[in-house]
């Protein structure tokens, strides 16, 4: 396993960009209707999908990702259950997945893996919060990671450690796809 030097620049090419905000994007659309079965009139998650997904399919990125994530941030604040406030932050965290840093920093990795862990964690908790819910969602969503993904992935350092569930699921995801 390679793991990168924190103080290098990782070179980036816009389809590897694509690619991760395309992988992003798939595990935010599952869980969208969590969040907006709580707020029907809320599009802002629903816009930071689409934002994510315009990028994924060829557009150039644009200030479109980026205020459509930190707006779906925002509505993550709002909403009225868990699992829908996890489902808002895989939107956020889709539409910014475009803009990915090229710094072989440990934190970048949430730029690839944190929407599916937020994901995991809405439909865990939209199951009753069993765990195993969670762990066969990353399961999945390692089977659907290409090597294009895992190529971008292995040029950072390793996933951070941290005690939430969500940083728990990245991290048994970074470990999970890097073992492939």
């Amino acid at each position: 396993m390679k793991v990168a030097d924190e103080n290098l620049i990782i070179e980036l090419r816009m389809e590897e960009l694509r690619v991760v905000a395309r992988y992003c994007v798939e595990s935010a659309e599952e869980v969208l209707a969590l969040f907006e079965q709580e707020h029907p009139g809320d599009r802002r998650p629903r816009a930071a999908v689409e934002a994510a997904w315009t990028f994924a399919d060829g557009a150039n990125r644009t200030k479109l990702q980026r205020v459509t994530a930190l707006d779906a941030h925002r509505a993550a604040k709002d909403a009225g259950t868990e699992a829908a406030e996890h489902a808002a932050h895989a939107a956020g965290d889709a539409a910014a997945a475009a803009y990915l840093h090229p710094l072989a920093k440990a934190t970048q990795v949430g730029h690839i893996l944190r929407a599916a862990a937020h994901a995991a964690r809405a439909i865990e908790l939209s199951s009753g919060g069993d765990p195993d819910v969670g762990d066969q969602y990353i399961e999945r969503v390692r089977q659907r990671a290409t090597p294009a993904l895992v190529d971008v992935l292995t040029r950072y350092p390793l996933a951070p450690t941290g005690k939430s569930r969500v940083a728990q699921l990245m991290k048994n995801l970074d470990t999970a796809l890097r073992s492939r």
